[in-house]
């Protein structure tokens, strides 16, 4: 079995958050595949599948480029692991077991009543030197999980199909929840898994258009809600 991570980034001059990324991934043996300045998430991690040629157990790590992993190699790996059992679906750090109406995970009503799972690291708004987690619940189970890292056996994005559906127009956005609502219809179980990592990002891009337009494109073509 062999780990790849595909990584979309804008520029070729890598940020250091990115460069640091892709240092400790390399550590912890991963396969990565960097994929400068793309046009559609959708197609570039179709690209990247490809440009792989990964065994159908192979697992495949299709995260953003601004993240940092904590988790030591061991329990990185040990994490992963729940990927080879044949039943299970997507693994990440964050999502939820009950999708609503309105295809938001982290809907805080949902929150409130304990359907979500994880723990995501954050740059405090107030104090961007400080680092504060975000605690969604426990790990287990779910039926969508957050983009900013998403892994899965090869065998299991092919079935997905990666292509960005016809009634999605925006080509940056709720890729996430589509790759992971179509894992758990068809069968398999995803999971949140505990994979300790900060996220230099606090979710600016759901204020673009494209990102409600997707959305309401995924409400209308899907049977809602979701859950477990």
């Amino acid at each position: 079995m062999r780990i790849f991570a595909i990584i979309c980034t804008r520029e070729a001059n890598l940020k250091p958050v990115t460069k640091g990324l892709v240092h400790t991934l390399s550590s912890y043996g991963v396969n990565v595949k960097l994929l400068i300045d793309q046009k559609s998430i959708f197609s570039a991690y179709q690209k990247g599948l490809d440009i792989c040629k990964p065994e159908p157990t192979d697992i495949i790590i299709y995260c953003h480029d601004d993240i940092q992993i904590f988790s030591p190699r061991q329990s990185f790996i040990a994490a992963l692991a729940k990927c080879v059992e044949a039943d299970t679906g997507i693994v990440g750090p964050a999502g939820t077991s009950f999708l609503g109406e309105d295809a938001v995970w982290w809907n805080m009503e949902k929150w409130k009543k304990g359907y979500h799972k994880g723990a995501v690291k954050h740059l405090s708004r107030q104090d961007p030197a400080q680092v504060v987690t975000t605690s969604y619940g426990e790990t287990g189970q779910v039926v969508a999980l957050d983009g900013l890292f998403l892994a899965a056996r090869a065998e299991v994005w092919e079935k997905i199909n990666l292509k960005k559906p016809n009634y999605f127009k925006g080509k940056w956005d709720f890729y996430d929840i589509h790759y992971t609502t179509t894992a758990h219809n068809l069968g398999y179980k995803n999971y949140v898994l505990p994979i300790d990592m900060l996220h230099h990002s606090n979710g600016e891009l759901v204020g673009r258009d494209s990102w409600h337009q997707n959305r309401q494109a995924f409400i209308a073509n899907t049977n809602l809600p979701i859950r477990i």
